[in-house]
């Protein structure tokens, strides 16, 4: 997985819910057959869905257009309960290292999710 796959997918873990859910079902399925062999991966990417739902930062983002759109998705994430369940899910993987309290300004980037309608359960 390319570096910009990564941040994709972190943001799509953070802030598009059914592409969390895709991830836990792949994820027990692994636990459960014994295969799991990115856990460290999967914790990182989890780590960095979470520092998503950080404090927006003062300085060091992207742009303007790319703050307002985090604040967006992190504004509307709040009604799907996105940062417990993410800090749950951590916290099953094992013990995770301490996250600062405001994100650091390289995450904020102009990325666009999947539009949120049926058409993703259709796949």
């Amino acid at each position: 997985m390319t570096p910009r796959e990564k941040f994709q997918l972190c943001y799509e873990l953070a802030f598009f819910p059914p592409r969390l859910n895709e991830l836990l079902n792949e994820l027990w399925n692994k636990i459960r057959s014994g295969k799991i062999k990115d856990l460290e991966e999967t914790a990182e990417l989890l780590d960095t869905a979470i520092l998503l739902h950080r404090a927006l930062p003062e300085s060091g983002y992207a742009s303007q257009r790319a703050l307002l759109r985090l604040a967006r998705y992190q504004a509307q994430a709040r009604a799907f309960g996105m940062v417990g369940f993410l800090r749950s899910i951590r916290g099953q993987l094992g013990p995770a290292k301490p996250l600062p309290a405001v994100m650091p300004g390289k995450l904020v980037r102009d990325i666009g999710l999947p539009p949120f309608d049926r058409s993703f359960l259709e796949r």
